[in-house]
Parts: C-alpha cells; sequence; structure tokens
C-alpha cells in the first residue's frame, strides 16, 4: 500500500533574474518526495492558486511532477509570486506578494476524509501568515493520524512570522527540520544555550519530537533521533542556486523516517539530495535514479 504524504501550504512563482519557475517549499517538498518516492507513495498538495494563467501553469507543473491536485483550490485572489534574488554563491533572498491565493486556503469537507488517509504532512510558519490558511493547517495537522508524520519546516521568512506561531507550530509537530539560521532563532525563544545539539535535544524533549534535523550547508547536516545522532560534512557539488536545497533534504527525510532507516542512512541519504538539488536550477527536478527509493 503506497503511502499518503501531503504538502499543506504556499505554492507560488519564484520570479528569478531570468524568468519564473513554480515553488513555494511545501510544493517543493511534494515534488521532491513523488521524483524520490516513485510508486512507493502518493503525493497531494493542499493549496490555493488563482484563477490565472500561473495558477493553471502551477497546477500544470504539479501534475507533471506526479504531485496529486485534488486539493488544489482555485481562488479569486492571485497565484503567489515571489521575487528571488541571488548573491554570488548563489544563495538566494526572497520578497513576497501580499494577500496571494495560498493566504486563502480553506477547510473543505473533503479534507476531512483525506486528513484520516495521511502518513505524513510537511507545512511551514509562512504558509500560515494569514488566518485563514492558519485555520486549515492547523485543523489538518489535528486531524491526521496519531502515527502520521507531521514535519515542520520553520522556514523563517521576514516578516510573516513571530514567536507565538513558531511556538504554536512546534507543538503540533513531531519532526522538526531547521536551519543554521534558524536554530538560533528558536533557541533564544526558549532560553536554550549549548552546542547546536544540545539545543536540538532539549527541543526534542520540550516537545515530544521524533527527530529534529539541522541542515548546515556546505558543512553538512546534524539528526538527533531518540538517543540516535548523526552528524556528517557536506558533499562538495557545483552550485548553481540552493533554492528548494532545503525542501529536496526534508522530501528524502520523510521518505527514511517511514521506512525506519537508520539515522546516519538517513543523514546520508538526505545531504546528498540536498546537494543535488544545488547542482541544479530552479525549486524542483527529477532526481537521478541513485537517489531514488526502490
Amino acid at each position: 500500500m503506497p503511502y499518503q504524504i501531503a504538502g499543506i501550504g504556499e505554492i507560488l512563482w519564484d520570479v528569478f533574474p531570468d524568468g519564473p519557475r513554480f515553488g513555494g517549499a511545501p510544493a517543493n517538498f511534494a515534488c521532491s518526495a513523488a521524483s524520490l518516492a516513485g510508486t512507493q507513495a502518493n503525493v497531494s498538495m493542499i493549496s490555493a492558486v488563482g484563477d490565472d494563467r500561473l495558477g493553471q501553469q502551477a497546477i500544470d507543473a504539479l501534475q507533471q511532477r506526479k504531485v496529486k491536485t485534488a486539493m488544489v483550490q482555485i481562488s479569486r485572489h492571485p497565484t503567489g509570486r515571489v521575487l528571488v534574488e541571488l548573491d554570488k554563491a548563489g544563495v538566494a533572498s526572497y520578497r513576497f506578494d501580499e494577500d496571494s491565493a495560498w493566504d486563502h486556503l480553506n477547510w473543505i469537507d473533503d479534507l476531512t476524509t483525506f486528513a484520516g488517509t495521511c502518513d505524513a504532512v510537511c507545512f511551514g510558519t509562512l504558509g500560515q501568515r494569514s488566518k485563514t490558511s492558519l485555520k486549515t493547517i492547523n485543523r489538518l495537522l489535528e486531524e491526521v493520524p496519531e502515527s502520521a508524520l507531521r514535519i515542520l519546516d520553520v522556514n523563517l521568512r521576514a516578516p510573516f512570522f513571530d514567536d507565538d506561531l513558531i511556538l504554536a507550530s512546534l507543538s503540533m509537530a513531531n519532526v522538526l527540520k531547521l536551519n543554521s539560521d534558524e536554530l538560533p532563532y528558536v533557541a533564544r525563544l526558549h532560553s536554550f544555550t549549548g552546542s547546536d545539539l544540545d539545543i536540538m535535544q532539549r527541543l526534542a524533549s520540550t516537545y515530544q519530537l521524533r527527530c529534529v534535523a539541522l541542515t548546515r550547508g556546505a558543512e553538512g547536516a546534524v539528526i538527533a533521533a531518540g538517543d540516535a545522532v548523526s552528524e556528517l560534512p557536506g558533499m562538495v557539488v557545483n552550485v548553481v542556486d540552493t533554492v528548494g536545497a532545503g525542501d529536496a533534504f526534508t522530501a528524502s527525510l520523510m521518505l527514511d523516517l517511514l521506512t525506519e532507516q537508520s539515522v546516519d542512512t538517513i543523514n546520508q541519504r538526505a545531504i546528498a539530495t540536498a546537494s543535488y538539488a544545488c547542482s541544479m536550477p530552479g525549486a524542483t527536478m527529477p532526481f537521478p535514479q541513485h537517489l531514488r527509493r526502490p
């Protein structure tokens, strides 16, 4: 029986200097998960797009990447966009349109049935920037089975977050993924000090998290799951851009948590997947056979 996996939150177009590319962290996660999982999973996106050209192109992009779109709503608000700027190292910065379609994600009856089938759902803080979408995301997380992975990708995008939102999101998650910029912020909220691993383990204890993953860019990643810890270096790649690399890491992490792989295996595969994403343009791409699950 295939796993049932969902990303929930923003769908948008990353507008690069050379033109728009499909994106949004939970949508990137869904596309990466679908490519990596193949027939092992049915992957869906829960979001909203506008009744416009970019909205139809977003649905087409998801379907081309084998992501199911039955839960993508059509809104009277425009499809989301974000202006992406890359520095000399290929590292991205973002400027988001406000009041986009994904800010108006409503609860519909079909989501009740859908939630009950989920084995894993990935959400972030940006997707909750409006009261409407926040309410829908919270309800979905409440209605998925207790056994389901509820993966929080912190994904701080100023000014669309606050301390209360981060704390509330942590309380709804059982898996946490964050990067080396986000960990110190979350640590300060709790007055946690010590090494990265100390802070990760204290967060896991505080929120009863099954797993905490810290990505460090070129320096690799650390994963803590119960008493097991994996700290591995990064891989040397020719970086084209880093957009979507963290989402690819999360997708790989999720699949290996579902199949109960060892922490070192989880980390090795996630780093390799994120590294490959850095070597390719844009936020979504098909992954080569050696990265896909059998």
